[in-house]
């Protein structure tokens, strides 16, 4: 059973890796968004104010469900780890 676990979730997982895996491509590994794929869909900074005054919950459903061009992410990932990147970009606050 603990293999399970550690199968669909290392603790080397942590939200800053999945976060660097999943979403720096777009959003950038600051998530200042300034990557060539940022620019081009005009993606807000992660740590402003605007993206930082929405609830956890909020942010949970924008990256498992998708938002507008950005894929969903709920089969990708569990829902420990979309929480773990919610607690990643929370750190970004600027």
């Amino acid at each position: 059973m603990l293999a399970l676990v550690f199968s669909t979730y290392t603790l080397a997982d942590s939200g800053a890796d999945t976060y660097k895996k999943k979403c720096s491509a777009c959003h950038a590994v600051n998530g200042a968004g300034d990557t060539m794929l940022g620019k081009n869909l005009k993606l807000r900074v992660l740590g402003s104010a605007d993206v930082q005054k929405q609830s956890d919950d909020e942010l949970v459903a924008v990256i498992g469900k998708g938002k507008n061009r950005m894929p969903p992410f709920d089969r990708k990932l569990s829902k420990d780890q979309i929480r773990d990147v919610v607690k990643y970009i929370r750190s970004l606050k600027k």
